[in-house]
This record gives C-alpha cells, structure tokens and sequence, in this order.
C-alpha cells in the first residue's frame, strides 16, 4: 500500500504534538513494510533538513519504505488571517509538486489544512484517492481562554469546517473529540477514530522509586494561556502548604514566573534522555488545559509511571480516568488548589497505585500498535 502523508511539520525539525504525532505515523507505518511518502514543512530561514538528518529522526529500518520531501512554508506577510493564506498556497504547492504521481497513491492522509487545495480539486473532478484529514485537538471549537484565542477560532472554524465535510474521511482521537465532531453536524460513518502512541523507548517497564514526601507535581509545555499555567501560578500561590516540590519545563518567559520554595523553572528541554530524566523524579503530572486534543506529554509522562492531574478536554478521558489520575475545572484556579491540597493530604500508598495505573494503561498505546491500527483502518477504507 502506497500512503501520500501531509502535515506542517515534523520532530525534531518543528516542535509540537502533531509534529511528533507525525514523524511517529510515518516512522512506523513505514517500519512495517508499507510505502510511505512524507511531505512536511520548516518555517522561516530555517534549514531545509539533510538526508543524514532525515535518516537519523526515522531510523534506517523505516528508510526503506519512506520518502520525505521537505518543502518551505510560505510567508505571505502578518496581516489578518495570514496562517489560512499561507496554508492554502502550501496545500497547493504539495499538489503541483505531485500533480502527476497522485493516482499512482492509494490514500492520502493529511493533517490540518494540507490537503485544502487537493479537496478543492477533487471536488472540482479530479481523480485522486480518497482523502483524509486530521485536525488534531480542534481547539477552535472548544472554550477559548481569552478574548484573543476567541478571535483566532472564530476566523479559523469555517475553513476547519469546510475542510472536514468535504474530505472523504475524518480521524480523530476519539472520545471527547469525536462527540465534538458529531455535536458539529459531521456523518459519523466518515470519522475514523484512532488514538495517538507512544514511542516504547519511552516507557519503563515498573515503577522504581515509590511516591515519597515531599511529592512531586511538574508542568511540562509550552507559554500558552490555554495550557492553563497561569491558573497553577494562582493554585500554588494560595497552596496552604510547602510539602511538595514543582517543576516547570517548557520557555516560560522570566518575566511570569512565581517565586516560591520548591518551585524550578527549568526552561526549554529538547533532549529526550534529559525530559525523561526529570520526569523520573516526579510523581505528578499537572496539566490543566482550558482546549486540548490527546496530549502527548500525558503520554509521556504516564510512560514514566507518572499520575495525572488534568481536565475533562478533548480526547484526554481516553487515557485518563480517576484509575490513575484526579480531574478539576477547565480555567479555575480554585478548583486546582482545592485538589492539589488534597492529594497533599492523600495517603502517599494512594498516589504509588495511581502512578502504576498510569504505567499499567499506557502500553496499549504504543506507537506499533497505533500505527498498524492506522494501516488496517486505511485498508477497510480502501477496500
């Protein structure tokens, strides 16, 4: 089976969720013996990667059946709506690039808007196979954080929508995302739900160190209001206690960050051994997202026999139940304190069973297993 895969990026050479989401996909599929090309984007002056570098992210069992074109994204200047422009002209860049291979591909699988102008043709009756999409966390369809993020998903949801009804397939995360597609009025026989994975290096096969005081919670990700930092700045400000220790991992400017004891702020970590090492010493994952799709740092940090404290968005109740993990309110500084001064009071045999919950749930979701999950699915499309 050949597969034309579609996204804006790809780790390490873009840093977010769908960029690992889908070197992952590629990595895999191709690993098992399917013919993968991979077209993908760096932004800016940035390099366009070498083929020792591409071989080193994708590894040399999966080079064998994968292709990857590296394409510049356009830059089209910041004036209103600037991203939608610049992802429609980098759709149709990929498709005069392939015009005349596209038959030769047996499903086209693309992420966000990549295959807006693909859609756009075959509805206008060129021949080409069927075609998916796959947003991710459609954010734009969950509570904005403020002001700014509504103005953002107000001028992103009509082409998102557009995009979804008229691709021949969704897939989705499941879960919570597949309830909001379906609130949104799209046909359930088109939406393919599939969740994300987890490299195996990275999880562990037990957990080594038992929860000990004081516990320790951590924050991993980005500076971005929806991540829900500030309400824990608020939460550990009011926290009646100093029995516990928090780490924060991720370029949180100086200028918005507490001061308080037991808080580190540790800054951007792209080393993986050096994310993992950090994780290891903690107990808690916090991450209390105001909009989110399947994070993978839930992913990650369950893999390292962490628990979770989280929200009820998106996809994230696939992963996470009370089993191994506590839940608070989307954007409430109070309902976060409230629970983290209770896992503080919490027996500490209590926090340990949540962690191995955590490690025991996540091996269902290595990347293998996802990836020829994906490749079945494609074929009962096909077929």
């Amino acid at each position: 089976m050949k597969i034309l895969l579609l996204t804006d990026g790809i780790m390490p050479f873009a840093i977010g969720g769908m960029q690992k989401h889908s070197q992952q996909l590629a990595k895999h599929m191709a690993a098992s013996g399917h013919d993968v090309t991979l077209v993908h984007c760096v932004y800016g002056s940035q390099p366009l990667p070498d083929s020792k570098e591409i071989s080193e992210a994708f590894g040399m069992a999966a080079m064998q059946h994968l292709e990857v074109i590296s394409l510049r994204f356009p830059q089209l200047g910041k004036i209103p709506g600037h991203y939608l422009n610049e992802s429609y002209v980098y759709s149709k860049l990929i498709f005069e690039k392939f015009k005349d291979r596209l038959t030769t591909f047996d499903f086209i699988y693309s992420k966000g808007f990549t295959a807006w102008y693909f859609i756009e043709q075959k509805k206008k009756g060129t021949a080409l196979p069927p075609i998916s999409v796959k947003f991710h966390g459609y954010e734009m369809f969950q509570k904005p954080a403020n002001m700014k993020m509504w103005l953002q998903n107000l001028m992103l949801k009509r082409p998102v929508m557009w995009n979804n009804r008229h691709a021949d397939y969704i897939f989705s995360y499941g879960g919570g995302i597949t309830k909001l597609l379906l609130q949104l009025g799209l046909k359930g026989d088109k939406i393919v739900d599939i969740p994300t994975g987890i490299d195996p290096s990275w999880c562990v096969p037990t957990i080594t160190r038992k929860s000990i005081a004081p516990i320790r919670f951590c924050f991993v990700g980005r500076y971005e209001r929806r991540k829900g930092i500030e309400e824990i700045h608020e939460a550990l400000k009011k926290l009646d206690s100093n029995a516990f220790q928090f780490d924060f991992v991720g370029p949180i400017p100086p200028s918005q960050r507490i001061k308080r004891s037991g808080v580190t702020y540790h800054g951007s970590i792209n080393s993986a051994t050096e994310m993992m090492r950090i994780l290891d010493q903690c107990d808690i994952l916090v991450a209390p997202s105001h909009s989110e799709g399947m994070p993978n740092v839930i992913m990650e940090a369950m893999a390292r026999g962490l628990a979770i404290l989280t929200t009820r968005v998106g996809a994230i109740e696939s992963v996470v139940d009370e089993s191994n993990g506590w839940f608070v309110e989307p954007g409430s500084s109070d309902s976060l304190r409230r629970t983290l001064q209770a896992i503080l009071s919490t027996d500490l045999s209590d926090i340990t069973n949540k962690r191995e919950a955590s490690l025991h749930r996540i091996r269902m979701f290595s990347w293998d297993k996802i990836a020829a999950q994906t490749i079945e699915k494609i074929q009962d499309l096909i077929r």
